[in-house]
């Protein structure tokens, strides 16, 4: 885990998300009580547990993008579920603890991937090696002086990229049979997962010779190689130890799940998902293919938008599991200048940059981002308020035209302004039936 402290986490959230300082203290600190606990102690170590969260507010404003962009900066496995996805056990619906095994190979497929990197010099010299005993086959063991030229000139000629027009025969592994589907109860996800593994594995592997053009083989024999040098064993005890450590999941839609006040009688639904997460949010161990994983310290981060419900909705068990709750600030049209401006990702970059791969220049004038926002602004008030998201909308709107006359306009500058805006956009805005459709 990076070593941060709160100001600097917040200060790098700052960079792609704009406001909600409030939730952005509130995950920074959350993120540093994990650096501060591995420094305890041990006795008193195991008994710190996670200080979870529930994120309040409408949707667009930023709830997933800041636990996304924590979950990248401390390089931790990271997955979001929709709470509305899960329904107690015995209805149908998925089992809650898929929730831990789909993190857990999550975070495998990303430490193998670490670990693939740190070896990858290693096996691409190794591939580099059997591309060229495919190139030229070593004739006994003690090759001569001039097959020993023959390969170094090849290996030069290799580096440069003149052998790219040349092919060479692989045998690329391939499963000796289809893909064996193993249908089980609800619930039983874990025991579907080993049957399919294991029939596939008494399957017989079989390799299909191909060809393939001389960097594909390079590139193929380079993942062989790096997959051969990686102890995976090593890799997987090292991902649940990250699950178990810093694993963080973002639980969203949590007020779906959440009882209506005025009902008639108990909601099985809702209130069984609450209680069938609750043993993996305050702590117990999941098994999984890989071996038993401890939740104790993953961190959670619930959300919901809470219009028809209210986090007190929520059974009392649950809602102590998390006992930090912030607010999110609806977004107006000054916020939507600033996030068309601001951040690194900001959406006026992202169609500047899309637009110059055509050598078309994209420039955008104050007044347009002023207007762009404006409409934005105006549209989430006559209509749901879906926050940010709405500039994506007004956006490829605007630029639906520009962006489909792309190739034919190479080489030109193009200046998107108020006035163009209004044009384009306006009428749409006026006529409020086909607003509600179009914006």
């Amino acid at each position: 885990m990076a070593d941060f402290t709160p100001r600097e986490i917040v200060s790098e959230l700052d960079r792609y998300i704009v406001g909600q300082r409030a939730a952005k203290r509130a995950v920074a600190i959350a993120l540093r009580n994990r650096w501060r606990r591995l420094r305890v102690p041990p006795p008193l170590r195991d008994e710190i547990a996670p200080k979870n969260i529930i994120m309040i507010g409408p949707t667009g404003v930023g709830k997933t993008e800041i636990s996304r962009r924590l979950a990248k900066l401390a390089g931790a496995p990271f997955i979001k579920i929709e709470a509305s996805k899960f329904t107690e056990v015995g209805y149908v619906g998925r089992d809650v603890e898929s929730i831990v095994r789909d993190l857990t190979e999550l975070a495998i497929n990303m430490v193998r991937e670490e670990e693939r990197e740190k070896v990858r010099v290693r096996a691409r010299e190794q591939a580099e090696e059997r591309l060229l005993d495919l190139l030229l086959p070593p004739a006994g063991d003690q090759p001569s002086a001039d097959q020993r030229g023959t390969r170094e000139k090849l290996r030069e000629m290799l580096h440069a990229g003149k052998l790219d027009e040349r092919t060479v025969e692989l045998e690329v592994a391939k499963g000796g049979g289809p893909t064996i589907e193993v249908m089980t109860p609800q619930g039983l996800e874990e025991i579907e997962s080993s049957l399919r593994e294991m029939f596939q594995n008494l399957m017989p592997k079989q390799g299909k010779p191909t060809r393939l053009p001389v960097p594909e083989a390079l590139d193929a024999l380079s993942q062989e190689e790096a997959t051969r040098l990686v102890d995976m064993e090593s890799a997987t005890k090292e991902a649940i130890r990250r699950v178990e450590e810093s694993g963080i999941v973002f639980l969203d839609e949590i007020d779906k799940i959440a009882g209506r006040e005025g009902g008639h009688g108990p909601d099985v639904s809702r209130e069984g998902v609450q209680r069938d997460l609750l043993p993996i949010v305050e702590g117990s161990t999941v098994n999984t293919k890989h071996g038993p994983v401890r939740t104790d310290h993953v961190l959670f981060i619930a959300s919901g938008a809470f219009h028809a419900a209210k986090p007190s909705d929520l059974i009392p068990e649950f809602q102590g599991r998390f006992p930090i709750r912030v607010e999110l600030e609806s977004l107006g049209q000054a916020d939507f200048i600033r996030i068309l401006t601001e951040p690194e990702n900001a959406l006026t970059r992202q169609y500047t940059e899309l637009m110059a791969t055509e050598s078309v220049t994209l420039v955008f004038a104050d007044d347009a981002i002023a207007e762009i926002a404006r409409i934005a602004a105006t549209v989430n008030e006559r209509t749901e308020n879906i926050g940010a998201r709405r500039l994506h909308t007004v956006l490829e709107r605007l630029l639906d035209q520009i962006a489909f006359d792309g190739p034919e306009l190479a080489d030109q500058t193009i200046t998107i302004d108020g006035a163009m805006v209004h044009d384009r956009l306006a009428p749409i805005l006026e006529d409020q039936d086909l607003s509600r459709f179009i914006l």
